[in-house]
């Protein structure tokens, strides 16, 4: 199918692995001009090379810290001296602190909310400006399933709300720019296995007992039973359609992709922890 993205000039944040980095080489695929942006500069040039080999796409890549003001400044500036325009803003960067309430320290909590939402606002306003100048575009906002539901012990008391933040931003900020031709929508992951950060998530799960060998037989005994768990493509598909003139009766939604998996994160857990 055509999705319309040929040309387009895309900022992918989270962009060196992940979801992010299989929606950057999907854009690329469409013939996108894609920016992709993520802390870690070494994995950040590898897989700018990477979907550039890959795809024969145009890739650059810039790295920031979306927890950070300045350098969302210097990203922005970047846009405007090499492109002057933005079609398409993925707001995927994120992450996820996993501690029981009376655990979480104020740097927790301000390093989540800094992460989730305030660095989805940030940098939304700092490029919506150029979206405005180039008559419309599209934002994704990628959030995460702790926003309708409790995670696990020990706990989402800090990440749940900074992702449920992401949704009534999602859909404020369309209500506001729709006049201005510009989209905004999200994507709610549900269990989506990407090797580093699972991994960090299994080790949170089994403290000091963690094994990666049981920690893999566990998770295949989950996904047996109520399964299924998504992978980054799956999410990153739907990520490029609601990032495409394809989707343009779409606006101000918040969808979940989860694969109408309901099994509850306390219970796996509990299984890990068994």
């Amino acid at each position: 199918m055509e999705l319309g993205l040929k040309d387009k000039v895309v900022v992918v944040t989270g962009g060196s692995k992940g979801i992010g980095f299989a929606a950057a080489k999907l854009f690329a695929e469409e013939g996108a001009h894609v920016l992709i942006s993520a802390r870690g500069e070494d994995a950040l040039n590898r897989a700018c090379d990477e979907i550039s080999t890959k795809t024969g796409g145009t890739v650059d890549a810039f790295p920031a810290d979306v927890s950070v003001v300045s350098d969302l400044d210097a990203l922005t500036a970047f846009v405007r001296e090499r492109y002057n325009r933005v079609d398409v803003l993925v707001n995927n960067a994120g992450t996820g602190t996993y501690k029981s309430f009376l655990e979480v320290t104020d740097e927790d909590l301000e390093y989540g909310m800094a992460i989730n939402f305030f660095a989805q606002f940030r940098l939304s306003q700092r490029l919506v400006p150029m979206m405005m100048e180039n008559g419309g575009g599209t934002i994704v906002n990628v959030a995460g399933r702790t926003a309708y539901q409790p995670a696990n012990p020990p706990g989402s008391t800090c990440t749940g709300p900074a992702k449920a933040a992401e949704l009534r931003f999602t859909a404020d900020l369309a209500d506001e720019l729709r006049l201005h031709k510009i989209r905004v929508n999200c994507v709610v992951p549900g269990v989506v296995i990407t090797p580093d950060r699972f991994e960090k998530w299994e080790r949170e799960a089994a403290g000091n007992d963690y094994d990666a060998d049981i920690a893999l037989a566990r998770r295949e005994k989950i996904i047996a039973e109520s399964g299924p768990w998504g992978d980054a493509d799956e999410v990153a598909d739907t990520i490029v359609y609601l990032a495409s003139p394809r989707a343009s009766y779409v606006n101000g939604v918040s969808l979940l992709v989860d694969g109408a998996n309901k099994l509850s994160y306390t219970r796996i857990i509990r299984d890990y922890q068994d």
